[in-house]
């Protein structure tokens, strides 16, 4: 779990993941040698802080968000919401401005419907904020922020040092509307003519899905995934005798929304860990979903 704790630290959200960026271009440079096959890398100009790794022949590309929720300041340290924090008063922040960094308090005057922080002098405008990681783990869990989705990289990247064929898509802004994704997916279904694609993301625990049983195939959320599709990936991963539970919502949402609404024909399926303490500072996965997550990826890269 040190990658997991790593990743869990980086300050990258919504729009500024230059440093999560930088991090895995660093891993993957450090690290493909050994690999099972070496990737193509694509960066930099026409993918702005998105990375996508390209594996032989792929027919299916995973696509993992490298953005977290998180703050920006406003005037007077007055806070927005960058995606969709839980904002709770007393969590302690981090960031860097101008004057140096920062570690202060959330405030939430729920009286007022305000947000700020408290901190012994005024941060500059724009300064992005963060949920300071105090990174916890036991026999049966991990907990931290931002395990989503830092575990669904952390699932990419492992997913890396077994494969043969496919591509791994390392997109941004997920958490504050998307956008990235769709474009990754034309240059994947232009370049390569990629028409499938999983979502490695982390979902919630709710009355239907508990910990410990197994990684989520989701069947729809605010998106409805095509069936077909579906129902094949459902085949395979009852055929591989990995452990996973079928998850129904009708809200919240994930890169697979932007594919479907993207002008292709490409398939798409979430496929993630149950998590607690959704957009928190403590947000909590099994290690069995964990374990159950990656085996599933690489049964499913092999197979689809």
């Amino acid at each position: 779990m040190q990658l997991l704790k790593q990743l869990c630290a980086i300050h990258a959200p919504s729009g500024n993941e230059g440093a999560m960026r930088a991090f895995l271009l660093d891993y993957i440079k450090a690290n493909s040698k050994n690999w099972k096959s070496q990737p193509q890398v694509f960066e930099g100009d026409g993918f702005q802080n998105c990375i996508v790794l390209v594996f032989g022949k792929p027919r299916t590309a995973v696509y993992a968000h490298i953005d977290s929720i998180g703050y920006t300041v406003r005037y007077k340290n007055q806070l927005v919401k960058i995606g969709g924090p839980a904002t709770e008063t007393g969590a302690i922040l981090l960031g860097e401005d101008s004057h140096g960094k920062i570690e202060c308090s959330l405030v939430n005057d729920k009286n007022e419907s305000k947000l700020s922080c408290k901190y012994h002098r005024e941060i500059d405008r724009g300064t992005e904020l963060t949920y300071k990681p105090v990174f916890r783990e036991d026999k049966n869990y991990v907990q931290c922020c931002y395990l989503d989705n830092r575990l669904g990289v952390w699932n990419a990247l492992k997913l890396c040092e077994t494969m043969t064929d496919g591509a791994i898509a390392f997109s941004c802004w997920e958490e504050h509307g998307g956008g990235s994704a769709s474009y990754l997916a034309k240059f994947l279904y232009e370049i390569f003519n990629v028409k499938q694609s999983l979502i490695s993301d982390i979902t919630w625990v709710t009355e239907g899905v508990p910990h410990g049983n197994g990684v989520v195939i989701s069947l729809r959320d605010t998106g409805i995934p095509r069936r077909v599709y579906v129902e094949r990936i459902i085949s395979l991963a009852k055929e591989s005798g990995i452990s996973f539970q079928l998850e129904v919502e009708g809200s919240g949402g994930s890169d697979g929304t932007e594919i479907q609404k993207a002008p292709y024909p490409i398939d798409w399926c979430f496929i993630g860990a149950p998590e607690d303490n959704v957009h928190t500072p403590d947000e909590k996965v099994h290690k069995k979903d964990i374990d159950a997550m990656l085996k599933l990826y690489q049964y499913l890269m092999e197979k689809l």
